[in-house]
């Protein structure tokens, strides 16, 4: 296990993307309802509903908001949500996945189509993009949860590929069969995680300059703004002062 600076442009992401409430809750709730409705509604037997609820805490949704996702999941007629994948490349070359919930394939995929075209990018067949990323565990914890030391050792202890430590959070990696394992036992000595979930990691980086990062975050930007997207990966890396003016 070793430290890297790999995820550094994606916690700078990530904070100016924590910032934005407006439709988090909207996306934390389809996400329970769907996990709910392919698996059972008791999160103590279902893994992904568990995972959505926690990180939904991790963000303060209200009880009431969950328990009303969970309960939507067991109603007749309800909203059916498919989970649907778009790969493709931003200026630059920046691979791009973006993963969506939808009950309408059709509206989605234009919606998307038309996003990466506005933004100088184009989309791609499935595979054009994911055949560089790994499928791994993300688990985050804040730096108040211990030290950098105490983390790692801990990490190692439950099974996790890697840990970083960064300016404001903690940044584990596990492998996909290893994520539950290592999330309970970190939960059973640091308490529940900021947030924890199945992600993609790039293999490797494109760097970019401040004139295609620009597009490139407004790109990101916009379909995060979607209803239907979930979450979206890139495979950047920009300068820190760079990125710190355009996340601003």
């Amino acid at each position: 296990m070793a430290g890297h600076s790999q995820f550094k442009n994606i916690m700078y992401r990530k904070g100016a993307q924590d910032a934005k409430r407006s439709k988090m809750f909207s996306k934390f709730a389809r996400e329970i309802t769907a996990a709910a409705k392919v698996g059972m509604p008791d999160p103590a037997m279902n893994p992904r509903l568990r995972t959505a609820i926690l990180a939904a805490r991790a963000q303060n949704m209200p009880k009431d908001n969950i328990e009303r996702a969970i309960k939507k999941s067991q109603e007749a007629g309800g909203a059916d949500y498919v989970e649907v994948r778009y790969e493709g490349f931003a200026p630059g070359g920046v691979g791009i996945i973006v993963e969506a919930l939808t009950d309408n394939r059709n509206r989605t995929a234009g919606e998307v189509r038309s996003l990466f075209t506005k933004y100088g990018g184009n989309l791609g067949e499935t595979g054009a993009v994911s055949f560089s990323f790994d499928r791994v565990g993300e688990i985050e914890y804040p730096l108040s949860a211990g030290s950098a030391e105490e983390m790692l050792e801990a990490a190692i202890e439950a099974g996790a590929d890697d840990c970083e430590t960064g300016a404001e959070t903690h940044w584990l990696t596990t492998s996909i069969d290893a994520f539950s394992e290592v999330q309970a036992a970190l939960e059973k000595k640091f308490g529940p995680a900021k947030s924890a979930s199945i992600g993609w990691r790039p293999q490797n980086t494109v760097e970019v300059d401040e004139e295609k990062g620009e597009k490139l975050l407004k790109l990101i930007d916009s379909l995060e703004d979607s209803d239907d997207v979930q979450k979206v990966y890139a495979n950047f890396e920009m300068n820190d002062k760079v990125m710190e003016k355009l996340s601003a």
